[in-house]
């Protein structure tokens, strides 16, 4: 299942000026810092909601360094943190976490390699990320047991089913055993497709983390684009437990249905769309 490509002619966009990436990147490296401050000294004393002002604040910050705007189709839970819910979403880059962040927070499930990342492993690690070996079919239980028991605490859990990253044009198949732990805690399942747009509109491949494609490269590309746009479109909720979704194979076949039918729309009309306000002050 693939996007359909634009038939309009565009020309082909300028890269973002040299000044302009140098600016982007300094200011990048400021806000990180600026985060390990945060989740150093004030992050493990504040409560679940703190925990989701300060998140959300710091990644609708960091949308705007890099010249990314958030458009929101659909219509995303009416809290910041919302309760027993998992968000379930494609994976196209590094920069989903922080898109959806920017919206409604939640923790998410990671590979276990990123534990042992410099720098970003300790901020997943200090912000409540929890890691599952891939290559070990029998550490999903063991994930599923901490995510159906940060559910029923009220907890906002995010995983990407497909269990891995593409270039965002298509949609691979999602993992069903995940899916689990929202069934055991009668919680709330949130499907969300991810797609990115250039300045003109059209949609793009520049923000994607796949194949053997480095960090850096792709904190190149992303740099390098004028503007971005990251379109969020929430799908329908589906209510874990219920007749209808009694099976973590029900309700994952039934939130890839409504990730893949997000996917095949057209950039939304600004009457269809919404954009975030701009980010109150960290």
């Amino acid at each position: 299942m693939s996007l359909k490509p634009t038939d309009r002619p565009v020309p082909p966009l300028a890269p973002a000026p040299w000044p302009v990436r140098l600016l982007r990147l300094g200011r990048l490296v400021l806000h990180l810092v600026r985060g390990l401050w945060l989740v150093g000294t004030r992050y493990h004393r504040l409560s679940l909601a703190g925990r989701a002002v300060i998140t959300q604040r710091w990644s609708c910050h960091l949308m705007k360094i890099l010249g990314m705007e958030v458009r929101i189709v659909g219509t995303p839970p009416s809290d910041v943190f919302p309760p027993n819910t998992l968000l379930v979403a494609n994976h196209v880059s590094w920069l989903d976490i922080f898109a959806l962040n920017s919206v409604t927070v939640s923790r998410f499930v990671a590979k276990k390699e990123i534990r042992d990342w410099p720098v970003v492993g300790w901020l997943a690690k200090n912000a409540g990320t929890i890691f599952i070996d891939r290559s070990n079919r029998r550490d999903a239980s063991r994930v599923n047991t901490q995510l159906a028991r940060a559910l029923e605490s009220g907890g906002c859990m995010a995983v990407f089913p497909e269990g891995t990253t593409s270039d965002g044009s298509g949609l691979l198949p999602f993992k069903a055993s995940l899916f689990e732990s929202v069934r055991l805690s009668r919680g709330m399942v949130q499907p969300v497709a991810i797609r990115y747009f250039d300045a003109a509109e059209r949609f793009t491949t520049a923000a994607a983390y796949a194949g053997d494609l480095s960090f850096i490269a792709s904190l190149g590309n992303v740099l390098r684009m004028r503007h971005m746009t990251v379109e969020l479109a929430f799908g329908q909720p589906l209510q874990a437990g219920s007749s209808r979704y009694d099976s973590r194979f029900a309700l994952s076949e039934a939130a890839r249905g409504e990730v893949a039918r997000r996917l095949m729309l057209l950039p939304a009309p600004p009457d269809m769309a919404e954009t975030l306000p701009p980010c109150p002050p960290v």
